[in-house]
Parts: C-alpha cells; sequence; structure tokens
C-alpha cells in the first residue's frame, strides 16, 4: 500500500437538491476534490477540513466516518508515488472571504451527476456517486448522513 491522503467531499443541500463543490488541481487543472497529506497533531476527518479551508475556504462539519477511499497516483520526476486518499463528507455551512490558497485554483458547485462526469478519477467519480445515492436513500428515510 502507498502513502496515505485523505479528502474532503464538500456538499450543501439547496432546494435543487444535493450539491458536491470541486476544485482543480494546482498542476494539471483537473476537477477534483480538497486533499492532502496528514497532518501529525490531527484526526483523518480534521484532515480533511484544513485541507477543504486551505484549499477552498470552506468551513463546515466534517464526519469522523469516511464515505469511501480512491488511489491516486504522483509523478514528480522520475519518481512515482501511489496514495490511497480516504474521503470525509463535509456539510458546508460557509465560506472565507480569503484562505491560503485562494486565486490558485477554480472552484464550482454542480449536481452530483455533473460532479462524477468531470473527475477524472474513475474511482472518485463511483465514491460521488455511491455518496449520492446514500444521501437519497437517507433523504427518502428521514435518516442523517
Amino acid at each position: 500500500m502507498g502513502k496515505k491522503q485523505y479528502a474532503a467531499l464538500p456538499f450543501r443541500i439547496r432546494q435543487s437538491g444535493l450539491r458536491i463543490m470541486l476544485i482543480t488541481t494546482r498542476r494539471k487543472g483537473r476537477w477534483s476534490i480538497p486533499k492532502g497529506s496528514p497532518i501529525s497533531s490531527k484526526k483523518p476527518h480534521q484532515t480533511a477540513a484544513v485541507e477543504a479551508y486551505e484549499e477552498a475556504g470552506l468551513i463546515g462539519a466534517v464526519k469522523k466516518a469516511r464515505v469511501g477511499k480512491y488511489k491516486h497516483k504522483r509523478t514528480r520526476g522520475d519518481a512515482k508515488q501511489i496514495f490511497e486518499v480516504s474521503v470525509f463528507p463535509m456539510k458546508v455551512r460557509g465560506q472565507d472571504n480569503w484562505w491560503p490558497e485562494k486565486g490558485e485554483r477554480k472552484a464550482i458547485w454542480v449536481s452530483p451527476n455533473v460532479a462524477a462526469e468531470l473527475v477524472h478519477k474513475e474511482q472518485l467519480k463511483q465514491l460521488i456517486s455511491r455518496f449520492a445515492a446514500r444521501f437519497k436513500d437517507a433523504k427518502t428515510h428521514n435518516q442523517s448522513l
């Protein structure tokens, strides 16, 4: 197994339904979700919250239980790394006016179907689709995620 990373799956609920925030990666400009390497003083879901703030200025509640994981490969020079990214749902309450990486990425709120189409990683596409289905099922049965 490779190195670990932790990601937030930012979501909010509107009259039009569930919305997911995607951000672009800095190097290739692909649509993804906020993620980063472990922070020694933080639990995995707390690290996901820090990444969501640093990369998109997001403030909200991050669940302790992950909704899934996916593999992320990165090449730097001749070095290839494989990361296992654990994803934690984040119910977004708001967005700060300033955050550390403001201006370095684009961000959009989209439906889960559009989010699944836009992200590059196949495992992340599937994770978003499963999250949306679980959300719809929980809503039907008046349960929380």
